[in-house]
Parts: C-alpha cells; structure tokens; sequence
C-alpha cells in the first residue's frame, strides 16, 4: 500500500514529539478535517501500545477503528446511527488481520513486536500508515468526506 512521503514525513515528526500510534492516527484525521482536538488526542493515548501498552490488540488497528468511528459514528443524541460503521470497522479488521496478523503471527502488539528488537522502530509506522492508508480509502468508498462531517 503506497503511502505519500508527506504523510510519512508527518508521522515520524509527530513520533519525535512524543505521540503514539492511535494518536498520530487521530492527528492525521484531524489536520485531513482542518481541526484540532486535544482531548481526542489524549483519549487515543488509552489505545497505544495495546490498550495501555498492555500488548493487547494493537493500536494501530483499534486506532483505525476510531477514525471510522470519527467520521461515521453518532456523536449527538439527534444522530442517527450509521449503519455503514461497524461494517467498515469488520472489514478494516479482517484487512488487518489477512495482512498484518498473517506476516506477523497476530494482531496483538505483543505477537507483531515478538522476535524482533527493531520491530517497533520497522514495523510499528508501516502498520499505522498501512492502517491510515486503508481507513481513508474505506471512508471515500462508502461516501464520506475526507475533510469531515459538517458538524460544528
């Protein structure tokens, strides 16, 4: 999956300022919307590392599933319900787990980072801007609006 040298030029500055997978996810979603949103920011803190560095399942992928969420889940009590979201959200997982688990035995930090001392530092921004590649191409199939929805 071919992902442009801007986005990969963003993610290893926003990884040098201290964020994490899920967060950078969340960052890049919202600089595509135009917003800025601290407290989505340190919310996604929650699934790095494997939900709390835990090693569970791996942030990049949860992550995912929370920028899908962004654009397509119910946000205000007079929101209707999208039907399309957990949809997307079972494709993006089964996408993850044929391709990220398959290579590297799972789709847990713990199994994806096993064996190899440099896997973080190789495979952790590959599977983000793999998943953030993914997610965008997933929204504008079904019909969203990359720059977001229309809600402020």
């Amino acid at each position: 999956m071919d992902v442009d040298t801007t986005t990969l030029e963003r993610m290893r500055e926003l990884k040098q300022q201290g964020f994490f997978c899920s967060q950078i996810l969340a960052i890049l979603a919202l600089e595509l919307q135009g917003r800025d949103n601290p407290a989505l920011v340190r919310a996604m803190h929650g699934l790095a590392g494997g939900l709390g560095f835990t090693g569970e399942t791996c942030g990049a992928l949860s992550g995912g599933a929370c920028l899908l969420g962004l654009y397509a889940g119910k946000g205000r009590p007079g929101d209707e319900e999208d039907l399309r979201l957990n949809f997307m959200i079972e494709d993006l997982v089964k996408w993850f787990r044929d391709g990220y688990g398959a290579e590297y035995g799972g789709i847990r930090c713990t199994e994806i980072l096993a064996g190899s001392p440099q896997a973080q530092a190789t495979r952790c921004p590959a599977l983000v801007a793999g998943t953030f590649q993914k997610v965008k191409e997933m929204l504008v199939e079904n019909g969203f609006d990359l720059a977001g929805p229309d809600d402020d």
